[in-house]
């Protein structure tokens, strides 16, 4: 009688270096985060120690000066950024407008949806968001019941990488509240999905019900260390 084999993929890496080994010059990543909110800090301190340039990051937006994606435009590894918010940074203003940084501003829910979509398999949608202004230059548009749409085209990328409150050695992972925001879609949609994580534990010690993005969809995973957990920035009222 033949016995049922199963195969269970080892998607444990030592540190953030181990996991991104493959990722070269060019590629394009998605980034997790919302501002400084749940950002893949060790992962991009790794990008910046491996030296790869020419990179296109996908991500909401692109850091501080000194912290997150900003590190990575301070060396010049990012040739390319597609993000809808992107005021906190100097060293991005000066990048665009000096013509060394392209840079593709795409709409919040534009961009929240053309991820989603990626990780759905559906190669294309249609969105009022940006008709009659220069985010539609070049696309094709359509009217339903009299309202104009555009038509958008899911992102694609070699990596997606995000950060996690927990996860488990098959993969899955648990967010915590904000942190959440983007990664959720982009560990969908990447062709290769990578994760790190404030705590690993092992296989039943997550509750199913909180589990926010299946193993399945995890290629790698390793445990983060020495989180900033920076606040972009910090409001204060003035004592009455």
């Amino acid at each position: 009688m033949l016995q049922p084999c199963v195969f269970l993929m080892n998607k444990v890496f030592h540190d953030a270096a181990a996991a991104l080994f493959d990722i070269r010059d060019h590629a394009t990543l998605m980034l997790g985060g919302f501002g400084l909110c749940g950002i893949p800090e060790n992962a991009i301190h790794a990008l910046v120690q491996k030296g790869v340039k020419g990179l296109t990051c996908i991500s909401n937006n692109a850091g501080v000066d000194d912290f997150g994606l900003g590190l990575l435009l301070q060396t010049r590894q990012i040739k390319k950024m597609l993000a809808s918010y992107v005021g906190e940074n100097a060293e991005f203003e000066r990048q665009l407008l000096s013509g060394e940084l392209e840079v593709e501003l795409i709409p919040q829910g534009t961009l929240a949806t053309r991820i989603q979509m990626a990780g759905m398999g559906i190669p294309a949608f249609f969105t009022p968001a940006g008709y009659g202004t220069e985010v539609a230059e070049g696309k094709e548009v359509r009217a339903f019941n009299g309202k104009h749409y555009l038509m958008e085209l899911a992102l694609q990328a070699d990596f997606a990488i995000v950060k996690a409150w927990k996860g488990d050695t098959m993969g899955n992972l648990v967010f915590r509240q904000t942190t959440r925001n983007f990664s959720t879609a982009m560990a969908r949609a990447g062709q290769v999905t990578i994760a790190e994580v404030e705590e690993l534990v092992q296989p039943g010690e997550l509750d199913p019900n909180h589990i926010h993005v299946p193993g399945i969809y995890v290629h790698r995973i390793f445990k983060g260390a020495a989180y900033e957990k920076r606040i972009e920035k910090r409001t204060v009222a003035m004592a009455q």
